[in-house]
């Protein structure tokens, strides 16, 4: 009776974890033969409706991508390429500064394998991918892809999908990931932040190409082109017809190129490659070369045979006539134009989908809107600036900031590889000094090969020169580790730094010396261990109460907390005097020793990593799986606070400071 009881107890403990770990994709398998020895494994996913799962090609810096692993290939057969998928969707998260590519509703993988062992039977194959809606969960699931006997056979393998091997659930923009790779997201509402990023594309772009119309190579074509349509034009209506022709002609042909970079790269490879090592690195060098021929180093320009050719069309008028007008003013107007085009097409580009279209639409409307509007009120030309050396400073302006987006690569590139080369202080050291510089020469302190002779600056000069001053002053104290949230999307994160509590902060250094064994400095100079036996041993000497903090490299929730609710001062003081901080990364890819392995008595799963032992802990005693998770223990592991053993992410500093008086007076 009492085994019967046990064993009661034991399924009735085993389905109730079970109840909480969600698995929104519904996975099966199936393998196909496609010639002699070379067969395509498919994976097949239905996913819960409002779920996102996502791709390989996800941005580092995101979420997790699918990765697929295959346990018995060497020696037995080879992968043919990446794995192949159906239609993905792309949302920029403006929480992390990248996009986000993952699967709604369905999912379709292909991978191609040719078989070099004739006696082989299986293709064993592990799934690791992560999901997405208010919550966000980390699985694994694995395959067995019996080979086919006949030629056409294609046995299909129905997974078990209430198996799972490693959860790690966490709540909306807060996933527990691998720490080098990925930050989550959350994406919530997918469409609407499609649209906003695509906004922010257009008026970004509109923005360049009004910075193009400013430059001497473009704005005295404005009064010589107005003036044409209306003397050559036989009345004023076709003058104005014209003009029209000849602006929406501009825009076609920036919209065409915008078609070309799409068509020729493919939407998601643009995306997948804007993570890419090398690509950082060559259009970091790119921008430089852009930016040192708007200084004045150089001119980029196209071939004068080109000029000459698109001339004599353009003299054959009519409506042709008019377009080859407008393909002759991108070309002469290259060198100006040129550096700005590519920079918006290498953004856009990166942003994955449409964007690049979208990006040359906003351009080219913001370079053809004035000489419709001029050509249909000639009036107008007389309220034009006039021609000065004012064209130059906004060509230097540009220049400056082509440099300081040229450092934006650069750091990508660095994060990727981890090399810890263009840390967060380094970043910001540069970006004083180009925005420094380039105050100075808006004070005319220092003069460029093309600037013309100045005897005074004008006011306008003088107010821009002071906003740059301004910006630069404000940068200066991201150095000692202020947020800069104005521009948190450009530099590298704070945790990715030399001293991630700021430059000249001592609270890291000088506290080093005493920290206790297994002990280190966490965020705000807090105390925290990583390991529960050496912090369970630490509060036992100090006679403290723990508090038991799961949280992930990549959770976000668990940096909002950290940044926002752990810094008050009140709260600071509880987590650094009163309390010991045990902080357990359910993300930690790191194995265990294998004789500290073992498998799970909760999901029947063997436990590997650092990261799987603590979800593991987490779910068995506290049945959730859910980052940040916050529970006050005493020394014995029982739960302080009675009614509320655990909390998770909430900013209410008041109601997480209440939850933390409650448990340390029921300790003490």
């Amino acid at each position: 009776m009492r085994k019967l009881l046990f064993l009661l107890a034991a399924f009735l403990l085993f389905t109730s974890v079970k109840a909480q770990i969600l698995d929104p994709v519904k996975w099966k398998s199936s393998i196909e033969k496609k010639s002699n020895q070379t067969y395509l494994l498919h994976f097949d996913a239905v996913i819960e409706k409002e779920w996102h799962m996502y791709s390989q090609f996800t941005a580092d810096g995101g979420a997790l991508p699918i990765e697929i692993d295959f346990k018995n290939q060497s020696g037995n057969f080879k992968l043919v390429g990446k794995a192949k998928e159906s239609k993905t969707k792309t949302t920029f998260n403006d929480v992390f500064g990248v996009n986000e590519t993952y699967f709604e509703n369905k999912a379709h993988l292909t991978q191609e394998v040719s078989v070099s062992n004739l006696k082989l039977k299986s293709i064993e194959a592990t799934l690791n991918y992560q999901a997405c809606k208010e919550v966000c969960i980390n699985l694994e699931k694995k395959f067995t892809f019996v080979i086919p006997a006949d030629e056409v056979a294609a046995a299909e393998a129905v997974v078990d999908t209430t198996k799972v091997d490693t959860v790690a659930a966490v709540p909306e923009s807060a996933v527990a990931t691998m720490a080098p790779k990925t930050q989550e997201p959350a994406v919530i509402k997918p469409k609407k932040e499609s649209k906003k990023g695509l906004w922010t594309i257009f008026f970004l772009a509109f923005l360049g190409g009004f910075a193009a119309l400013l430059t001497p190579c473009v704005f005295p074509m404005i009064p010589m082109t107005v003036s044409f349509f209306t003397k050559q034009s036989k009345t004023p209506a076709q003058g104005k017809r014209n003009a029209v022709i000849y602006g929406i002609s501009i825009i076609a042909i920036y919209v065409i190129l915008g078609l070309l970079v799409t068509g020729i790269f493919g939407a998601d490879a643009l995306n997948a490659l804007s993570t890419n090592v090398w690509f950082n690195i060559i259009f970091f060098l790119l921008l430089i070369v852009f930016a040192a021929s708007f200084l004045g180093a150089f001119e980029i320009m196209l071939p004068h045979s080109w000029a000459n050719k698109v001339d004599r069309q353009a003299d054959k008028g009519g409506i042709i006539g008019i377009l080859f007008m407008a393909l002759a003013l991108a070309i002469v107007s290259f060198s100006c134009t040129g550096p700005i085009v590519g920079t918006l097409l290498v953004e856009s580009a990166s942003k994955g989908g449409i964007a690049p279209i979208v990006g040359m639409l906003g351009f080219s409307s913001a370079l053809a809107l004035p000489f419709m509007l001029f050509a249909m009120f000639p009036s107008w030309l007389h309220s034009l600036p006039k021609l000065g050396g004012w064209f130059n400073t906004v060509k230097v302006f540009l220049g400056f900031l082509e440099l300081a987006l040229a450092f934006k690569f650069l750091s990508n590139a660095d994060l990727v590889l981890q090399l810890h080369l263009l840390e967060r202080e380094v970043f910001l050291a540069i970006w004083i000094a180009i925005f420094g510089t380039l105050a100075y020469y808006l004070f005319g302190k220092i003069t460029m090969p093309h600037d013309s002779p100045l005897p005074h600056i004008s006011v306008g000069r003088l107010f821009m020169g002071l906003l740059v001053l301004t910006f630069t002053v404000y940068m200066i104290p991201g150095l000692w580790g202020a947020p800069l949230k104005l521009i948190n999307a450009f530099p590298p994160p704070l945790e990715y730094s030399e001293s991630p509590h700021g430059v000249g902060s001592s609270s890291p250094n000088s506290a080093a010396s005493v920290l206790p064994d297994g002990a280190k400095s966490g965020p705000h100079g807090i105390t925290v261990f990583d390991d529960y036996a050496k912090g369970l041993a630490y509060a036992k000497s100090v006679n403290k109460p723990i508090m038991l903090d799961f949280t992930g490299f990549a959770c976000v929730n668990c940096r909002k907390m950290e940044n926002n609710v752990w810094s008050e001062e009140n709260i600071k003081s509880i987590l650094k005097n009163e309390v010991v901080v045990i902080s357990l990364f359910v993300d930690d890819k790191r194995d265990l020793p294998k004789s500290e392995q073992f498998v799970s008595k909760s999901t029947g799963e063997t436990i590997e990593t650092i990261g799987d032992k603590w979800t593991d802990f987490m779910i068995t005693k506290y049945k959730t799986n859910t980052q940040p998770l916050y529970v006050l223990t005493d020394l014995n592991g029982n739960s302080l606070n009675v009614e509320t053993p655990t909390t998770s992410y909430d900013p209410d500093v008041a109601l997480y400071e209440k939850w933390l008086r409650t448990g340390i007076a029921n300790y003490k």
